[in-house]
């Protein structure tokens, strides 16, 4: 038996709309984290996380191919009904989780974490390329933060400035890999299977609610954030990680992009 709970919000309040994207099937769970565009576009991160996720379903339901191969092909499907160019396109990180009666599989795309909760452990499945990138593109906005600057106008030109730097290492060798519109970035992504019968669970996240854990010290390890999220609900865990961003408002002990950022968790236990 398998049971599937999720929760999200958006960063901004209720009522805005979140770029990340939730896509629950009967064998299958993905998480896909748009990435915000701080420069005007055509399309936004979210609704390319929206439109690769349609492409995902039919795909992940059907069950005849492996996970690059499947997501090769939806990049390739969204990219061309659009009109999407390498370099130029909206993206997205994607996080997939497909099983059957004896296998669990993993595929995690940039930065959005799959974590297995194993008989005897707990393994993270991270992409880790972009946080190693070590281009100190985003100094200027942390320390702006840190002097106590806030999340103002000059806060996202430091920001802008940052993400632009980064930008040039999408989906380049010594880069990092992302959803985009080149199908070959699929087959970069980190992989992993496991025995079902090993697994008690898997959760896929955001990094919005990822940084819980590896950046504000809301849950002491994957395992407790686990455990509120059965005991209570998923949607108590997003309001513990928001607690923390709300305690500060500036940014300063935590300097990041966003006061909040866009929230998505997936709890799929194997009972």
């Amino acid at each position: 038996m398998t049971t599937v709970e999720s929760a999200g919000q958006a960063g901004a309040g209720r009522e805005a709309t979140s770029e990340d994207v939730v896509l629950l099937l009967p064998n299958a769970a993905a998480v896909l984290d748009g990435a915000t565009s701080l420069r005007p576009t055509e399309y936004s991160g979210g609704w390319y996380a929206a439109r690769l996720s349609e492409a995902l379903r039919p795909r992940l339901r059907a069950d005849e191919a492996g996970l690059p191969e499947l997501l090769s092909a939806s990049i390739a499907e969204v990219a061309g009904s659009h009109g999407l160019r390498p370099g130029d396109s909206p993206s997205s990180t994607v996080s997939l989780v497909r099983w059957d009666d004896s296998t669990v599989e993993a595929l995690v795309l940039a930065d959005s974490p799959v974590v297995a909760l194993t008989r005897s452990g707990t393994e993270v499945v991270s992409d880790d390329r972009l946080a190693e990138l070590g281009t100190g593109s985003d100094d200027g906005y942390r320390r702006w933060l840190r002097a106590g600057g806030g999340f103002d106008e000059h806060h996202f030109r430091h920001l802008r400035e940052a993400v632009d730097a980064t930008g040039r290492w999408r989906n380049v060798e010594g880069g990092f890999w992302v959803a985009e519109a080149d199908p070959a970035a699929a087959h970069r992504a980190v992989r992993r299977s496991w025995p079902r019968d090993r697994l008690e669970a898997v959760l896929l996240a955001s990094d919005g609610v990822s940084c819980g854990v590896d950046r504000y010290g809301s849950y002491p390890s994957w395992r407790s954030l686990f455990e509120h999220a059965t005991s209570e609900s998923p949607q108590a865990v997003l309001e513990r990680v928001r607690a923390a961003e709300e305690s500060d408002p500036d940014g300063t002990r935590w300097p990041r992009p966003k006061r909040h950022d866009d929230q998505a968790l997936v709890v799929v236990r194997f009972d």
